[in-house]
């Protein structure tokens, strides 16, 4: 297939995404709703073959079952929703603990209205980790609104301003189905924090409708512990950032000055839940822990302190990102320190710490800069 061709045929994909999901300014979403205990009927989770909305595209991997089939078929992955839903009552679904009434319509920091669900765009992408992407691109859906408020944000329009679209539970599942249907190797819900009760209803709805991909869970790893134990189970791929090593840089950078220590805690769950991440035959990883680490100018997200205790405390395999692509956003014109992007020596000293360490499983972007 030419490059032509692909490019066309992503078009129209992408466009029937977003017409089944109706993130088209034309059209008024229904307002998201709470779990009812009919997601969790049998009938909710038949799969129907004549359904418009079924996924037609089986897995890369024929042999691969998603972690979250058998607690859809028990129920169990409606409880976990329904668990989850209660939990924003006086929210308590992030490491901030707002508190707020989210179910009577109260925002918290994260600016999410109410228990109301925005998201932003709706692709299959092709700018993720190799072993995400493929052939098929990875099935991205990115929420709107975030948790910390990072300086350098380069998604600020969504994840502060909060640009997207109010969608229903029904239409995300629908996404996810239209994602499939595509070809993408996984579901990839991107800065799901803050609304983890109605990604755990979809993926019941869509289970029920089809869904075999992995979810992964691509979040700025600032997490719950008690909250990542109800998606045991129900994730397959972990892919957090570790940011900062430092709580003084995470404070005056990202807002927040326990993400440091919180992370390690929530790095550590995500690792018990689905181990270490390998590619399948075809490349493709379906289930594991895939770690990201931005390397930022004058080394201030503490690179080598977060590689120290990668080696320290977790497997020397761990799939890690070193990513090289700091550019200042948002408000890091603000902070001269941060206000540039990193030059070639600074990025190489921290893969190059990364091979001291025998950190052996980094991203293949990243390998070419290890020095035999």
């Amino acid at each position: 297939m030419n490059a032509a061709t692909l490019k066309a045929l992503v078009g129209v994909g992408i466009l029937a995404v977003f017409v089944a999901v109706g993130l088209s300014s034309r059209l008024s979403p229904r307002a998201a709703a709470a779990p009812s205990a009919e997601s969790g009927t049998a009938e909710s989770r038949r799969s129907d073959p004549t359904d418009a909305h079924s996924g037609g595209t089986p897995p890369v991997d024929g042999a691969f079952v998603p972690a979250y089939l058998e607690l859809h078929e028990s129920g169990e992955l409606a409880e976990r929703a329904r668990q989850l839903w209660s939990m924003m009552e006086a929210c308590t679904l992030c490491p901030r603990n707002c508190g707020v009434n989210r179910l009577a319509g109260a925002q918290g920091f994260c600016r999410a209205p109410g228990s109301d669900l925005v998201i932003a765009s709706v692709q299959p992408h092709f700018g993720e980790e190799r072993p995400l992407v493929g052939q098929g691109g990875s099935g991205t859906i990115f929420f709107s609104h975030c948790n910390l408020r990072c300086v350098f944000c380069q998604n600020y329009q969504i994840s502060i301003l909060g640009r997207g679209n109010r969608v229903s539970i029904e239409q995300l599942a629908t996404a996810m189905l239209q994602l499939q249907a595509f070809g993408a190797h996984n579901i990839n819900v991107v800065t799901p924090t803050h609304y983890t009760p109605h990604i755990v209803a979809a993926i019941d709805i869509a289970a029920g409708r089809g869904l075999r991909l992995p979810i992964v869970w691509n979040t700025s790893g600032w997490e719950r512990v008690e909250v990542l134990r109800l998606l045991d189970g129900v994730v397959d791929i972990y892919l957090p950032d570790m940011k900062f090593a430092s709580g003084a840089e995470s404070g005056q950078f990202a807002g927040s000055p326990g993400y440091p220590e919180e992370t390690k805690l929530a790095v550590l769950e995500m690792h018990r839940q689905v181990g270490v991440a390998h590619p399948n035959s075809n490349g493709i990883v379906n289930r594991g822990l895939m770690i990201r680490h931005l390397v930022m100018p004058d080394s201030a997200s503490g690179s080598k302190e977060i590689l120290d205790w990668i080696a320290a405390n977790l497997p020397t395999d761990t799939y890690i990102n070193i990513m090289q692509q700091y550019s200042p956003h948002h408000e890091a014109f603000n902070h001269p320190r941060i206000a540039r992007r990193i030059t070639p020596e600074e990025y190489q000293q921290v893969v190059d710490h990364a091979h001291h360490l025998g950190l052996s499983n980094l991203d293949s972007r990243t390998a070419r800069w290890l020095r035999e």
